[in-house]
């Protein structure tokens, strides 16, 4: 009887990694912020691995910290991905780079763009590069009403759901965009 071979593979074959919800906020003030909040929600979606879902509307708002500098045009973007929290903070940083960040002189400072990993999934992650949910989240009404528009029930691990923390904001000068 002849012996029949199965060819076994060298390693194990992994599965695809699952899709994960992530919560990303855009940011702008300087050198046409609308064009640049636009331009950034764009590239989100040419992200590999990841599926640009939904972006709210564009809002105005008050600068925080640092007050001598233009008003922001905000925005947040909902995204599916299958890259791991840490390679997605690795490909917003990149976009920002292509769009010319550069570090404000100042800590708030005025900035061309800024992406921010708001949320993943309901996750909790702590890192020196990256801390996910957003440290700083549950303080910011430029986050919360537009990330309200998207998720209102999203839970945010250890501050509540988004609908709660946005009623718990002063959201004095923010205002969405027409047009």
């Amino acid at each position: 009887m002849a012996q029949v071979r199965r060819r076994v593979p060298a390693r194990p074959v992994s599965a695809r990694p699952s899709w994960h919800a992530a919560y990303v906020g855009v940011g702008s003030n300087l050198d046409a912020p609308h064009d640049r909040v636009a331009q950034a929600c764009t590239a989100l979606g040419q992200v590999a691995d990841t599926r640009l879902l939904f972006v709210s509307r564009l809002y105005r708002s008050p600068p925080v910290g640092f007050l001598d500098q233009p008003p922001f045009v905000n925005a947040v973007a909902v995204l599916l991905t299958r890259l791991s929290p840490q390679a997605l903070h690795a490909a917003l940083a990149a976009l920002e780079r292509a769009q010319g960040k550069i570090t404000p002189e100042v800590r708030y400072g005025p900035r061309r763009i800024d992406l921010d990993l708001l949320a993943y999934d309901e996750m909790t992650l702590a890192t020196p590069a990256l801390v996910v949910p957003h440290p700083r989240l549950h303080e910011r009404a430029f986050v919360l009403y537009p990330l309200s528009e998207l998720a209102p029930a999203l839970w945010i691990p250890g501050r509540g759901r988004v609908s709660a923390l946005r009623e718990a904001v002063d959201g004095t000068g923010v205002e969405p965009l027409t047009g």
